[in-house]
């Protein structure tokens, strides 16, 4: 164990693997020292592990319905209580997981690289591209998310990858900003220059010596985005315009339980318990990033 620690501390690495290694443990212990980041890395761990043992964790079936035990309080047998088809509320948030993780993974998945080609083409070029890349962005910015999200599905017909094809319509922009900026700071660096000389190309500098510095705040940018995407993704479910019954998805439980809330209050307060829990552990984990991975 001592030989690992001495390995990944040394003043002077011997191999390139050594040396990103040992950077990668400074960061960890940079998070491990801030309380909130643990915190929020803690409930996102918990939500993948509840997302892969969904069926182990789950008490009952999230789709089975029982009249008979339709909006019972929560109790030992029930720990969140039912809904008004008699289903299992803790159950379904359980399973509620994966949908929100396949819906914020096709986002990020799509949107992470898109954002990142357009910024950093956009940034290096200058010029006409950028003026045309960036006022394309600047008329998705125009409009607030969830409104211009709720257009494109109204478009695309409602279902969950019609809703993942939306969000990420509308999230892409702030990536392609973030990118932009970075490259404008590095584009006239004497190492971009240097490989300019050697007689690299255009789509070499930016596919491999700019979109690489890029990354660490496009990784920031994604944990922070999460929970705006996360908290789109239940408006358009509560809206009735995402995932579409019977998956139990958190914002269409919600919209389920809108018209119990002052007698049946566990309805829909334990999903919405659910939404901001996930958004506050992303939002904190973000923050711990971003003090970590930003050098400056």
């Amino acid at each position: 164990m001592s030989g690992l620690y001495a390995y990944l501390t040394s003043e002077a690495p011997a191999s390139r693997g050594q040396a990103r290694l040992a950077q990668a443990y400074r960061r960890w212990l940079a998070l491990k020292a801030n309380p909130l980041a643990l915190t929020g890395l803690a409930i996102v761990v918990i939500l993948l592990l509840a997302a892969a043992f969904a069926p182990l964790i789950a008490t009952h079936d999230p789709l089975a319905q029982n009249l008979d035990q339709r909006l019972l309080a929560p109790s030992a047998k029930n720990w969140f209580g039912t809904d008004a088809l008699g289903r299992d509320i803790f159950s379904r948030i359980v399973h509620g997981t994966r949908v929100t993780l396949v819906i914020v993974l096709l986002v990020v998945i799509s949107v992470g690289p898109i954002g990142l080609l357009i910024g950093t083409v956009s940034g290096y070029f200058g010029g006409w591209t950028d003026r045309i890349l960036m006022r394309v962005t600047d008329i998705f910015l125009a409009f607030p998310r969830l409104v211009l999200a709720l257009a494109f599905v109204a478009v695309l017909g409602p279902g969950i990858e019609n809703a993942c094809i939306a969000i990420a319509l509308t999230t892409w922009p702030p990536y392609a900003r973030v990118a932009r900026a970075e490259t404008m700071v590095v584009r006239n660096s004497d190492y971009i220059a240097a490989v300019r000389l050697q007689g690299a190309s255009n789509t070499r500098i930016v596919l491999k010596h700019i979109m690489p510095v890029c990354i660490p705040s496009l990784i920031v940018r994604t944990t922070l985005d999460m929970a705006g995407i996360i908290l789109t993704a239940a408006g358009l479910g509560f809206l009735g315009l995402g995932a579409q019954p019977p998956m139990p998805e958190w914002g269409a439980m919600i919209a389920n339980g809108r018209e119990y809330i002052f007698d049946q209050w566990w309805v829909a307060t334990f999903p919405g318990l659910a939404i901001c829990l996930v958004a506050l552990g992303f939002n904190l984990l973000g923050d711990g990033l971003r003090d970590v991975l930003d050098a400056r």
